[in-house]
Parts: structure tokens; sequence; C-alpha cells
């Protein structure tokens, strides 16, 4: 990892920090915010959960109290899916992205990429813009970011996006960029951000989810051991880590599989995508309704060969759990059949791709026959907060939601999960979703060839990678302390 200094540009970016009251959080604080300075924890009692505030950026971590405002730290958030709703044995368990600034763990997966260049001066505040490409939720993260840590910001991302997402952009100030499409057109944003790229050579900053190592970083850093800390939690001394599903989107999530995967050398990681853009099923493509998990390429940052599985979910499930989940008829339904209704009313923590992952899980469980004493792990990403349209269409569509949707929904789509579309990978499956990154990287975006080798045969590549957060800690103390306000809070 690039890991030079420009002394110039960093001592301007030192003094903007001084100037915007910045302190920047190491991964060892977002993983364990016990270790976050006691002044900072009682600032955090006057600040909102999506304020604009330069100290939410200790908020990023799955350990925030769920309070919208003036929260302190706590556990994990999660849920755990009730065998009643997932028709399975297995313990399904659900980290939850709703607790975090922007309600979206995008915070995170965003952090990385800017504040690694800023602490080594790569990147100038005073100069620059963060230009984040995505298919959503990352350029809300990145947007967030480089508000809190006084950066201008550039979004593109498709144009059939929920307009949630448009309208919370354009609230915080970002410059937005709609490009042609849906979840799936992947490229046409690309296209833009090379544009952008050309036209301000000097002036902007491209911060790619799909190739930047700070996003799968931040998940291997934190999201893993927030997996593991719950599993403990509730583990027995016979209990398993079985399985982890996440849904493909960048990858960065599941870079928290490798780490998993150094702590529970048994545990099985499968990656999931949308039956209409099968893409790491049968090369496909095509477009989908499972916003989050944009397709249509295999991302760079990704490591396939950490993979033992890939499924389809179809997106005609998924919405239809949304409504089940969501509508009031379908919440009365799930109170028959759940005996948590505190559960059931809880539901909007699960956004779209939240649901494909638990759809995704299941199919796990019921392919790989897991028991009582399995756990899966997957995530939500967001939840309902920002698809409040999508509901509104699919009344608009389908007409109301009666009792009798809920319970054909129920039994068709979530208790009905099939192991269709479901590949258990040999070696030289992975090597074929593998070699398809020769396409976009290689062919379009100018990375070489060396290194898309280097990480099939380099048995050191990936560890390397995601271990050097260890060293950018070193770097955010050496920045803070440059800083020098973070001597107020020790």
């Amino acid at each position: 990892m690039n890991e030079v200094i420009n002394e110039e540009v960093l001592e301007r970016t030192i003094q903007r920090a001084r100037e915007k009251n910045i302190i920047i959080p190491t991964y060892e604080q977002m993983r364990d915010p016990s270790k976050v300075p006691e002044k900072i924890k009682e600032e955090l009692k006057s600040i909102g959960l999506w304020d604009l505030h330069p100290r939410n950026l200790f908020r990023i971590t799955w350990k925030n109290e769920p309070v919208k405002y003036g929260g302190g730290f706590n556990g994990v958030n999660y849920v755990e899916i009730p065998h009643e709703l997932s028709g399975v044995k297995a313990r399904i368990f659900i980290l939850l992205g709703k607790f975090f600034p922007t309600g979206s763990h995008k915070v995170g997966a965003t952090f990385g990429p800017l504040v690694e260049r800023l602490i080594r001066g790569a990147f100038d505040p005073t100069r620059q813009k963060a230009l984040w490409p995505s298919t959503g939720n990352y350029c809300r993260g990145g947007a967030y970011d480089s508000n809190l840590l006084g950066c201008k910001s550039i979004a593109v991302l498709p144009e059939g996006m929920s307009k949630e997402r448009f309208e919370w952009l354009h609230s915080i100030g970002a410059e937005i960029y709609a490009t042609p499409g849906v979840e799936s057109n992947v490229k046409e944003v690309f296209d833009k951000t090379k544009e952008l790229k050309e036209k301000y050579p000097e002036e902007v900053v491209v911060l790619n989810q799909f190739e930047d190592f700070g996003n799968p970083i931040w998940h291997y850093a934190v999201t893993g051991p927030a997996m593991e800390e719950v599993f403990l939690e509730n583990a027995g001394k016979d209990d398993r880590f079985s399985g982890l599903f996440l849904t493909q989107g960048s990858a960065g999530t599941l870079a928290s599989g490798n780490y998993l995967k150094g702590r529970y050398p048994k545990i099985r990681i499968a990656a999931g995508e949308a039956l209409q853009c099968p893409t790491l099923l049968y090369n496909g493509f095509g477009a989908h309704r499972i916003e989050g998990i944009g397709d249509k390429h295999v991302p760079w940052v990704m490591d396939v060969k950490n993979l033992d599985m890939v499924s389809a979910i179809d997106d005609e499930a998924t919405m239809h759990i949304l409504r089940l989940f969501n509508e009031p008829e379908g919440r009365r339904f799930l109170k028959k059949i759940a005996k948590d209704s505190e559960l059931v009313d809880r539901l909007d923590v699960l956004g779209i791709s939240s649901i494909a992952n638990i759809l995704g899980a299941i199919k796990m469980a019921k392919y790989y026959e897991l028991t009582e004493q399995d756990f899966v792990f997957t995530v939500a990403t967001d939840s309902m907060e920002l698809y409040q349209s999508r509901i509104q269409e699919l009344k608009d569509a389908y007409g109301a939601y009666t009792e009798i949707d809920a319970a054909g929904d129920f039994e068709r789509f979530l208790m009905g999960t099939s192991t269709d579309w479901v590949l258990e990978m040999s070696y030289y499956d992975k090597k074929r979703i593998h070699n398809l990154k020769y396409f976009t990287w290689i062919e379009q975006q100018g990375k070489t060839i060396e290194e898309l080798n280097a990480q099939w045969y380099d048995e050191t590549y990936w560890l390397n990678r995601f271990e050097s957060y260890k060293n950018w800690d070193k770097l955010i103390q050496q920045f803070n302390e440059r800083v020098g306000l973070i001597k107020d809070f020790i």
C-alpha cells in the first residue's frame, strides 16, 4: 500500500483540521469505542446521530447506542431472525447499519479511502474534491465523511436510484451527477467518473469503492470483529460459526470474511447477487431492483479465492418480502407466526439489500443442512428510511396489501426459499470469476495483469493489504497530535 508522505499538502490538511475542529478516530477505536477518550464521549451527548459535526467521525462503529440524539456506545447492534420466520434450524444474525450516521455502514467503507489519503498528504482538502462513484449508499457515506473532514464532494450514481437518496445528497451540499440506468448500470457510473477526472485532472480525486482497498480494510478491521463479538456473546460451547452470506456489491463487506476465516477456518463464505443479473453465477447481465448490490462486473477488491459459494436472489422475492415486512397487514400476519412481536414491529431496520441478505442466509442454511448449533451472519447495510417511495410504488402497481397477500408471500417467498441458483465453487469456478476482473479492470480501468495474477497466486497479497490498517492507525495518531486538538480530550 502507498504510504508516501507529501509534507506540503499534509501541512495544509492539518491546518484545515484545526480550523474545522477535526479529530480522526483510529480503526482500533471504531472497532472498540471503549478506547474513545471520555471527553469525546461527553461531547457526543449533545450531538445528533446524523448531525454534520466532526465528532460524529467517532460514531463510525457498529456499537452506537440506537438513538437519534446524544447517544453513547453499547454492544453491537444486531437482530436475530427467529426460526419461525426463517424456516431453518440455523441461527441467523444480522448486524444493523441503521444506527450509523446517515443510516448506513457505508460511512465506514468511505472512511478508509479518504482518511488514508488525508493523513499522508495525498488529498488536498483546500484544492480538491472527493468523487464517490456509487449506486447509492457509498456516495452518501462519502459525502457525509467528506463534510465532516472538511472536504468537498462529488456524487455519481444511477438516475434510477430512490428519490430519497438524491434529496439527501442535495441537502448535504454534494455536487451530483446522475447517470443512465439503475442498480446494475455500474459501467455508466465508471464512464462519467472517467469523464470528470479527465476534465478536471488536478481538482478531482476518484475514491472508487470497487477498487480502493480502504473500503474492504474497514470491514476487515471493524465488521469482522463485530460479528465475532456477537457470536461469542450468543454461542454455547458446542456452537459453530458456520456461515457468512453477503450480497456482492462493492465486495467491501466480504472482507469481513477474510478476518473471520482466519479465526474460524471451517466457516463457509457466500457472495450473493440478483438473479436478474447473474454475473458471478453465469457471467450474465441485466437489471434488477435490489438497491445496493451493483453488479455486471467483479470488484477489484474482492478476494474471490476466499469464497466458497455464490448464490442468486430473485428480486421479485425481495420486493414481496419488503411489503410483508413493512405493510400493516403483513406485520399483523407475522405477529401470528412469530413469538417476538417486538421484532416484527422493528422489521423496518432492514432495507432492500438486507432482505436479499436474509434470503441468501436462508439458502445457505438449507444448502448445507445447518442445525441449531450453526450460526450464519449477514448485514443490513441500511434500513427502510430511504425506501418509503418504493413501498408506494408497489402499492400503485399491485394495489392494497391484504392478509391473503401476506400469507402467500410468507409461504412462497420466505418459507419457500429454495437452493436453486446456488453454486458451491471448485478451484476453477473461483478462477473463472476472478478472471472476469480482466475485462473491467485491465481493459477498461488501467490495472496491470501482474497485479491481477498476484491477487490469485501471491499468498500474502490480501493479508498484507487488510492488515495495513495498523500502520494507518499510527499515521492517524501522528496526524491528530500535529493538529493539536486531541490533547484537550485526553
